[in-house]
């Protein structure tokens, strides 16, 4: 009875075992709220196939009208490339429509969303791709990360620079029907950046706050880096940045950080981007700074938050390529 999957077996579990300890079927009946006739087939069930046989199972709904597999050749190339159907993108409502209306299937829209779901589609919004890249560049360099990855000799850090403004974009919330939700807005250019890196292997991370980017800044935040992750014998410290005219400028002292730059059109390849979001979406979403004080302050906790999680973050910026 402990181990039923379920309710209804518990009860027809307990059924037996009460008329097994000599209660009658009829105070039986009266106790669980269940029929002569039902009680009968259940001792019926335990008596041929004991007590597996009184397991419920999953009911089965009506046979479907299309099998799966009639419908995968139709279905894989239309969410793929919308522009066979004559569309610039796809909802589960227009797809839906249009497989009635095309090609005449007589799918219900749930329906149409569940095979969708067993043929592996979810609803994503695709990330932008600029064209402008050298394909060859990309393998080359991924190449190359992969080697410094596997090298123990070598330790990578990969760093950013992030925008926050004091009015965030609104997001998403759980709101009653018929209401209309508000987020505060000051409308004032409260405007902050973030220029930090972080390093997947161990989860470790560094950040400043500062009121604009330029070379004399950046050399600041390098000045700061070396001094909190400071050099180890027989260690190489690669520091892989973005195309920034300030991180290419030669006054700069790295310290014992080697630059590394990414190809052009290439924010993928930069974990820290993932942090960024994940920071705006947790510490950011619906909140307003009324200052510049008060902006400072969270941004603060938020990255204080990262940096004693070395754990998640080495899960979140973790190297996927």
């Amino acid at each position: 009875m402990e181990a039923a999957p379920d309710r209804r077996s518990y009860i027809r579990l307990a059924v037996v075992h009460s008329l097994l300890l000599g209660v009658s079927r009829a105070q039986v009946c009266e106790q669980f709220c269940r029929t002569d006739r039902l009680v009968r087939l259940w001792i019926e069930l335990f008596n041929r196939g004991g007590i597996d046989a009184l397991a419920t199972k999953p009911r089965r709904g009506r046979k479907r009208r299309l099998k799966l597999e009639g419908l995968r050749d139709l279905l894989v190339p239309v969410p793929e490339n919308p522009a066979t159907a004559g569309e610039l993108h796809w909802t589960g409502v227009k797809l839906h429509g249009w497989l009635k209306e095309s090609l005449g299937l007589g799918l219900g829209y749930s329906t149409t969303v569940r095979y969708l779901h067993e043929l592996g589609y979810n609803l994503r919004v695709p990330r932008p791709w600029p064209e402008r890249q050298n394909q060859e560049d990309r393998e080359a360099f991924l190449e190359h990360l992969r080697g410094w990855q596997q090298d123990a000799g070598s330790q990578l850090w990969f760093a950013d620079e992030c925008g926050v403004e004091g009015d965030p974009r609104p997001r998403r919330r759980w709101s009653a029907r018929g209401s209309r939700p508000k987020v505060p807005s000051m409308g004032e250019h409260i405007r902050a950046n973030l220029i930090g890196a972080v390093a997947p292997v161990t989860g470790e991370s560094f950040a400043m706050i500062l009121d604009s980017v330029d070379t004399d800044v950046f050399q600041c935040w390098l000045d700061e880096l070396a001094q909190a992750v400071p050099p180890e014998p027989h260690l190489r410290r690669l520091l892989i940045l973005d195309n920034a005219s300030w991180h290419k400028a030669k006054r700069l002292n790295w310290h014992h950080f080697e630059p590394v730059y990414l190809p052009a059109y290439r924010p993928d390849f930069n974990p820290i981007e993932r942090l960024w979001l994940r920071l705006k979406a947790d510490f950011l979403t619906n909140f307003i700074a009324r200052s510049s004080e008060e902006r400072s302050n969270h941004l603060c906790a938020a990255l204080c938050h990262f940096m004693d999680a070395t754990f998640k973050v080495a899960s979140l910026c973790a190297f996927r390529k």
